[in-house]
C-alpha cells in the first residue's frame, strides 16, 4: 500500500516519501491511516480513510461519493479537511486522501477532560451553525446522493429500520415496539435539506478554543434536518455524561435556539423527541449488524464484538424514553 501511495503522492506533489504510515483505531466501517508525505516543498500531514469489511446502514455511501460530497461541503465553508485525492483501488479496495488536522475526536476525552472545558462551552453555538450551515446547502448541488424516495423521510427511515430488524434473524421486543410507536405517532412535516447523518461528538474533532471539523460523512443523505438536530441527543453520545442531554457537553435548548435563528427555522425541541426515539433504535440496531460481522466470522474484532452490547443500553433507553412520555 505504501508504494501505491507514493505513486499517487508523487503526481500531487512530486517526488517523495512517505514517514509515518500507521493505522489508527475508530471507525466500525472504515479503516483510517495516518501518514506524512515528505516531498521537495516540506511535508504534508495527510489522513487516508479505506474502505474496511461492510457497512453499518443500507444506503451507506461509496467513499467515491463521499469524496466528492467533501469537496463539495468544503467549497461551501464547510469545516471539514481539505480533500485531496480519490484513490478508486487501493490495494483491492477505493480509499480518499484528506489533509490531517490537529484536534481530539474520542468523545470521553472531549466531554469529561479538563482541557476542553472552554471548547465544550463554545460547541453548542458551534454545532448549531455548522449545521445550519450544511442545511442550507442548495439540493440540486448534492443530486447524486440517496433520497428517501416515495412518501416523508420519516417514513424511509422507519422502513430501513424494519428490514435492519427483519435481517437480525432474532427478536428484539424493545426495538420492535419502539419502532410501532414511531409509526403511530409520525412526525409532521418538514422540507427536505442535506443531512449528515451522523453528526454528533466523536465526528467532531475539537481542540482547546471548539470545534475544529465535522467529520464522517458516509451517511450522508437528502433528509429531515431533525434527523441530525436529534442525533447528538442520543444517549450513546454523551460518553457517560447523561446528565448533559446535547451530546455530553451542554443543553438542548441553547443549540436549539441557535439554529432556529441561524435558519429563520421553528423547529422545537418537542419535535427533537421522536428523532431522539429513532435515533437509539437505529444505533442499537446498527451495534447489533456489526457485531454479526465478527459472530458470523467475516471480519473477527473484539471492537465488533464489544458493539453488540451496546444494543441492549439502547433498548433500556427506548424503554425509558418512551414511559416518560408515556408511550
Amino acid at each position: 500500500m505504501k508504494e501505491a501511495l507514493e505513486k499517487a503522492l508523487a503526481e500531487l506533489y512530486g517526488p517523495g516519501e512517505i514517514q509515518g504510515l500507521r493505522r489508527v483505531p475508530g471507525g466500525a466501517s472504515k479503516e483510517a491511516w495516518v501518514l506524512d508525505y515528505r516531498s521537495g516543498d516540506g511535508v504534508h500531514p495527510l489522513f487516508l480513510r479505506r474502505a474496511g469489511g461492510g457497512v453499518i446502514y443500507e444506503g451507506t455511501l461509496s467513499l467515491e461519493a463521499e469524496f466528492r460530497l467533501l469537496s463539495l461541503v468544503h467549497a461551501e465553508g464547510v469545516k471539514v479537511p481539505r480533500p485531496l485525492l480519490y484513490l478508486p483501488d487501493l490495494e483491492g479496495r477505493e480509499a480518499f486522501l484528506m489533509e490531517r488536522l490537529e484536534g481530539e475526536t474520542i468523545g470521553a476525552r472531549v466531554v469529561r477532560r479538563p482541557e476542553f472545558a472552554a471548547a465544550r462551552a463554545r460547541l453548542p453555538q458551534s454545532m448549531a451553525a455548522e449545521l445550519a450551515r450544511i442545511h442550507r446547502i442548495p439540493l440540486d448541488e448534492v443530486a447524486f446522493l440517496p433520497e428517501p424516495g416515495p412518501g416523508e423521510p420519516w417514513q424511509a427511515a422507519v422502513s430501513m429500520a424494519y428490514r435492519d430488524l427483519d435481517g437480525l434473524g432474532e427478536p428484539h421486543p424493545a426495538l420492535e415496539w419502539a419502532l410501532r410507536w414511531l409509526r403511530e405517532h409520525p412526525p409532521r412535516s418538514r422540507p427536505p435539506v442535506l443531512v449528515h447523518g451522523d453528526f454528533r461528538i466523536g465526528n467532531l474533532m475539537v481542540d482547546q478554543e471548539g470545534l475544529v471539523a465535522v467529520l464522517d460523512w458516509e451517511f450522508a443523505h437528502i433528509g429531515d434536518p431533525r434527523e441530525d438536530l436529534a442525533w447528538p441527543l442520543v444517549r450513546a453520545w454523551r460518553f457517560g455524561e447523561d446528565g448533559k442531554r446535547l451530546g455530553g457537553i451542554g443543553e438542548v435548548e441553547s443549540f436549539l435556539e441557535a439554529y432556529n435563528a441561524l435558519t429563520g427555522g421553528d423547529v422545537s425541541l418537542e419535535e427533537l423527541f421522536w428523532w431522539e426515539v429513532l435515533g437509539n433504535v437505529r444505533w442499537g440496531l446498527g451495534a447489533l449488524k456489526q457485531a454479526r460481522r465478527h459472530l458470523s466470522g467475516v471480519e473477527r474484532s473484539v471492537e465488533l464484538a464489544i458493539l453488540g452490547r451496546l444494543a441492549a443500553e439502547m433498548e433500556y433507553e427506548v424503554l425509558a424514553l418512551l414511559e416518560e412520555s408515556g408511550g
